[in-house]
């Protein structure tokens, strides 16, 4: 096991501001990021997230607001960094590809790529896709030289350019992925990015002439060229850690690499990047952890067409953690998904209100009607055969949770979590204690089974934390549990003697007639 991780979102492209999509990754990167930091130690642990803000896009949505691109790229930025303040995204380094010490990171890998003999001058001609930032070949456009992603049609463009090789790495990239079965996740992926491989590649062209396009970091060996907005973007990955380059560092830092990104830039991530990489003598990442897409009314979310859902406005009407469990728990990662509302609702109501918040209503409930909030009985000693198949269930929660999470099964993990509260609401059916309670006799047996309860719901919380790190701080609090008791083994935390605190409402339901 590595001793040390860094991990990634894709560097969000700023000509507008963030949908649903965008917090789906930002959600599902922040939550392994959070799993990994509770694993490894938060200094082992380094989270980058960010701004791509050069590139001709960025220039014409600056434009279109009648504002530089530089005052536009600062307005998105800055609504970046509140999304992510509001979704609890828990990133190390925030980066700004407009940043000066980015932009001096490039040029170095730039100078050395130069120096090495992997980027040449050339005049080209081609189709060109402005959404994309990229070239397309004839093979890859649909009828008509429309752009397989964006459905729009593309720009014949005929220029000098720098040209990155490709073609002399593609083995060596092949190789990699078919030595390494789980280099790109999930597999379909990994298979779609071979068969990209397949036929030789046309060198990448990494320039822009400051003629056509000058938003962009200057060539270090050519100042009339901007470089590729792309080969801009993925140093944005490192830039942050190491502001001269440091050769060591990054060799140390790529092969405990994840990045997250969408399928729509498996591509860029899967040929260009490595390339990039190798082209430097530097080791690859050691994941590729690609998404699917949430569709809305069966359609793409995408900014450029204006179907897009608002993770603000959402997390202002349901909670950032609710937000966070929907997509994490509905949706598959690597496949897409459809969004609605109304099935967030469904699933508040369902697991939220239902499960887990009626779980501590109860649990508290029965605590401070019955023994003023005290535990008077040692949790997971109880000696009955529903007692111990309850603390079985709780003793091996967090084992059985970590493999789905490195696995990148957050819905799985969450379903694990929720067959764990389930087993919870049984046992107080099963066990009644508020009809034994009527029994003075039986009131240590009441103790007993609500000691059992307050424990697990403890390792409930604890287990909760990287996928709803407020859900989780909300209960440990009403618990009165600490930070470290909180990480505690089942049996091993709450103590004869402890007092928790009287409960309030989690997730009151939401009357979906009365919404209407």
């Amino acid at each position: 096991m590595a001793d040390r991780i860094h991990i990634t979102t894709a560097i969000a492209y700023s000509n507008g501001p963030p949908h649903i999509g965008h917090a789906y990754e930002f959600l599902a990167t922040d939550t392994y990021a959070r799993y990994q930091r509770r694993k490894l130690g938060r200094e082992n642990v380094t989270f980058v997230t960010g701004t791509d803000e050069h590139g001709q896009k960025n220039r014409d949505a600056a434009a279109a607001e009648k504002l530089s691109p530089k005052a536009f790229a600062d307005k998105i930025s800055s609504i970046f960094r509140a999304a992510d303040a509001e979704l609890g995204i828990e990133y190390d380094y925030f980066v700004r590809t407009t940043d000066p010490a980015h932009e001096a990171f490039v040029q170095e890998m730039l100078r050395r790529t130069h120096e090495r003999g992997d980027i040449y001058f050339k005049d080209y001609e081609g189709y060109y896709c402005v959404g994309c930032e990229r070239f397309y070949t004839d093979k890859e456009l649909l009828d008509g030289n429309v752009c397989p992603v964006h459905k729009k049609p593309v720009e014949f463009v005929k220029e000098g350019n720098y040209f990155l090789k490709l073609e002399k790495y593609r083995d060596q990239i092949r190789a990699h992925i078919e030595s390494n079965a789980d280099f790109i996740r999930p597999e379909r992926y990994r298979n779609e990015a071979l068969r990209m491989l397949d036929e030789p590649l046309s060198d990448l062209s990494i320039s822009r002439p400051k003629a056509r396009l000058d938003w962009g970091i200057e060539l270090p060996f050519d100042s009339n060229f901007v470089t590729y907005v792309w080969y801009d973007a993925f140093w944005a990955y490192l830039s942050p850690l190491s502001p001269t380059g440091d050769e060591a560092l990054l060799k140390r830092t790529l092969p405990v690499t994840e990045h997250f990104i969408g399928k729509d830039i498996l591509k860029t991530h899967a040929v260009y990047w490595p390339a990039m990489l190798l082209a430097l003598g530097l080791p690859l990442f050691r994941h590729l952890n690609v998404h699917g897409f949430l569709n809305f009314g069966g359609e793409r979310m995408s900014k450029s067409s204006g179907n897009i859902v608002d993770p603000h406005e959402l997390s202002q009407k349901y909670g950032s953690d609710v937000l966070r469990y929907f997509v994490l728990r509905e949706f598959v990662y690597g496949l897409d998904g459809d969004f609605t509302e109304d099935r967030l609702i469904d699933r508040f109501n369902a697991d939220l209100a239902n499960d887990i918040g009626n779980l501590t209503s109860r649990v508290l409930s029965m605590a401070a009607r019955y023994f003023n909030g005290e535990i008077t009985e040692t949790p997971g000693a109880g000696g009955d055969a529903q007692d111990a198949a309850l603390a079985e269930m709780f003793t091996t929660l967090g084992a059985r949770v970590a493999p789905q999470v490195e696995e990148l099964a957050f819905n799985r993990a969450l379903e694990t979590i929720w067959q764990v509260l389930d087993a919870a609401n049984k046992y107080i059916v099963a066990t009644s204690p508020f009809t034994l309670a009527k029994d003075p006799a039986s009131l240590p047996r009441v103790a007993q089974i609500l000691a059992n309860l307050v424990e697990g719901l403890r390792v409930i919380a604890d287990t909760l934390e990287p996928f709803m790190p407020l859900t989780s701080k909300k209960i440990l609090e009403l618990l009165n549990v600490d930070d470290k008791m909180a990480r505690e083994p089942f049996g091993k935390g709450i103590r004869v003697g402890h007092r928790v605190k009287p409960t309030t409402p989690i997730f009151p339901r939401i009357d979906k007639k009365a919404r209407a």
